[in-house]
């Protein structure tokens, strides 16, 4: 990435990859997320859509600044499962993603090794076919001014044409903007410097 203030991820769910090694067959699936809570309801989404898979193995990382991830093998041998496919976000440099391989088991067993491929594959070959974009990093700043500075506060939004979250016009008015990181320290510094008006961020 060449900018701070960007991040990769995907621009939607993303499924139909298999893969089959003797006998066992391997379901790729990506998703873009941005919560726990939101992995949490796909598994329990992808079980219902698998009830006689064995296994439902996942990784995923989110956040921007601050990443943080997890794996999960579910019963397959240690690191055999979820590492292989963490590996694969991090080769592709994503964010705010989930890659979840569901497995049906053939009857014949693979090996740590046999299984470190298949999983690694299956969720290379389903991000290689998901849609990947370029996000920008956006902060949220809050306005607060009189209804007297209305307008040189709505000139700054419209000239540096910024997006409004949310609003209360009355006497005491509040704005919240939105702004990608690398414009915010200059956004901060102009309404700082109209008298009466304070910013503050609040991401």
């Amino acid at each position: 990435m060449t900018n701070s203030d960007c991040y990769t991820t995907l621009s939607t769910p993303c499924e139909g990859v298999l893969l089959k090694e003797k006998s066992s067959k391997f379901f790729g699936y990506t998703f873009p997320v941005e919560t726990e809570e939101e992995v949490k309801q796909i598994i329990i989404e992808l079980r219902k859509k698998h009830e006689n898979a064995v296994h439902f193995c996942y990784a995923y990382q989110l956040g921007t600044t601050i990443k943080k991830h997890r794996v999960n093998d579910d019963g397959e041998p240690s690191n055999s499962a979820g590492m292989p496919i963490y590996g694969q976000i991090l080769s592709y440099n994503l964010t705010n993603v989930l890659v979840v391989v569901v497995r049906y088991f053939g009857g014949t067993k693979l090996g740590v090794s046999g299984l470190i491929t298949a999983y690694k594959t299956t969720a290379k070959m389903a991000i290689e076919i998901s849609e990947i974009i370029e996000k920008t990093i956006d902060v949220r700043l809050q306005i607060n001014f009189d209804y007297k500075n209305i307008n040189k506060v709505m000139r700054i939004i419209k000239e540096k044409k910024l997006t409004i979250l949310d609003q209360k016009m009355e006497f005491d008015c509040q704005i919240v903007i939105s702004t990608r990181k690398n414009n915010s320290y200059d956004i901060y510094d102009l309404f700082s410097s109209i008298y009466d008006v304070t910013i503050k961020n609040i991401s």
